[in-house]
């Protein structure tokens, strides 16, 4: 998906993330349902309580002093009266909900299921008469004797309960969810606990993922230097692992690379003993047109020795990394093709140095102004220069080549068709020691046809931090 991060440590941040926010909601729902019942059972309680006592109180009181005990009592938010006529029973299940069944129930348990009662639900509060006096400063009662001002979102109820004469009580009540907003407490709760939670996940996430970040980074040093240092073997026994399997892997590389190279030493050094004597020899001969045919091949068949043993081992390796003017090379590279009769045209500039192998890069220059003037008889050097990359084109205006010889350029010993044949000269090893050595620092080189006639060596050297 487009939208999910390209790195594994976000990807691992947005999973969890989402599903801490999302177990963080559903949560906050839960307690907030749940809260809600509690506190209506809570409130209802405590009114159903103070009923049953009253109901109890008139029990026992005779009939001419319970209008003096109703008087006290009916004060908000519980309205008590003694001469309402009898309510009608409600039919099961109609007006019910959470608030009236739980409202009803409690009531009988607080009473005893033996007591007559009848529980309706009121549309609007209960009114007192006479009109109770106003309460300050918090509003808790309403003003014009309409009662106390009740929380949004309560319940107004009609209780009638049957005293032990037969006489009805009448009760109007209010039950209040209290304070059934999510209080700040739980919010803050709610909001520590899920920053809590996201900084130890992304502190176990970059625990996690930071092994795989050092791997990446010593597997792309290897290729530019298979001498790397070991990564170290430490942390969970996954990274122990790998990181034992990488440094076994790195060392197998080093001594295979390090027995091919002493093996074509030992055959270069070989090699050049009898080509000397064959050039003694050669020496000798009479006939001059012989005798250069026989110079030029065995000069040939040194050329190729010497750069297959370059092309084979990275001579460039033992260089140390310094800052490059880069200007000064190409400049100094242009001189030395004119001092040869040799066009080289320079465009562009850069100012900043690049850390690299002076030796090495020239080298890589050179092979590819040796193409570039060998198949179009001069060539041109294009710098372009970035943050994050310094970009150096070789121009020439040759005959350029073909898609499947371009896949191959690279290749050891591979040289193109027609012009580009063994008679211009080269091994077909230039190429490839070029590329070696630019991605020997970090870089990659690219080989493409021009627009109009030849071909365009494109060499790409990162800056640092520019990855």
């Amino acid at each position: 998906m487009r939208l999910l991060p390209k790195s594994l440590f976000g990807r691992l941040v947005v999973v969890l993330l989402g599903g801490l926010v999302l177990a963080q909601l559903a949560t906050a729902y839960l307690n907030l349902t749940e809260r809600d019942q509690l506190l209506y059972r809570a409130g209802g309680m405590r009114l159903a309580q103070q009923i049953s006592d009253i109901v109890k109180l008139l029990d026992s009181l005779p009939p001419g002093e319970r209008r003096k005990v109703v008087a006290v009592f009916n004060a908000p938010p519980l309205a008590v009266s003694l001469d309402r006529a009898p309510l009608a029973t409600p039919a099961a299940g109609e007006g019910a909900d959470f608030r009236h069944s739980m409202f009803a129930t409690v009531l009988r348990y607080a009473l005893g299921e033996s007591a007559r009662i009848v529980v309706t639900r009121a549309e609007s509060a209960p009114r007192f008469d006479p009109p109770p006096m106003p309460m300050m400063p918090h509003g808790k009662w309403g003003s014009g004797g309409r009662g106390p001002g009740y929380v949004a979102g309560g319940a107004f109820f009609t209780v009638q309960v049957a005293l032990q004469d037969g006489s009805w009580v009448t009760f109007d009540s209010h039950v209040s969810p209290q304070e059934a907003a999510l209080p700040l407490r739980v919010a803050l709760t709610l909001l520590v606990l899920l920053g809590s939670v996201v900084v130890l996940s992304l502190v176990a996430v970059r625990w996690v993922t930071g092994p795989l970040s050092v791997l990446a980074t010593a597997a792309q040093g290897l290729g530019e230097n298979i001498n790397h240092p070991p990564l170290a073997e430490n942390g969970p026994a996954e990274v122990q692992r790998a990181a034992k399997a990488f440094n076994t892997m790195q060392q197998r590389l080093a001594r295979f690379i390090s027995d091919r190279t002493r093996v074509l030493t030992a055959m270069s050094h070989d090699l050049k003993t009898p080509i000397t004597r064959m050039r003694l020899r050669a020496e000798a001969l009479e006939d001059e047109a012989l005798r250069g045919k026989f110079v030029r091949d065995l000069e040939e068949m040194e050329s190729m020795v010497t750069q297959t043993l370059e092309f084979m081992r990275d001579t460039s390796a033992a260089e140390p990394i310094q800052p490059i003017d880069v200007m000064a090379l190409l400049e100094s590279l242009r001189n030395d093709y004119a001092d040869m009769g040799k066009t080289v045209t320079l465009e562009g500039s850069t100012a900043q140095p690049l850390p690299g192998r002076p030796l090495a890069l020239r080298r890589c220059l050179a092979n590819l102004l040796d193409n570039a003037i060998r198949y179009g008889e001069h060539a041109t050097l294009s710098v372009q220069d970035g943050a994050r990359e310094l970009v150096i084109r070789v121009l020439d205006e040759g005959p350029g080549m073909s898609e499947s010889e371009l896949a191959k350029a690279f290749e050891p010993f591979f040289r193109g068709e027609a012009s580009r044949s063994r008679e211009t000269g080269g091994t077909g090893l230039g190429l490839g020691i070029a590329r070696n050595i630019a991605r020997a620092h970090g870089g990659e080189l690219l080989l493409r046809n021009r627009a109009g006639r030849g071909l365009e060596a494109i060499l790409t050297l990162p800056r640092p931090g520019g990855r």
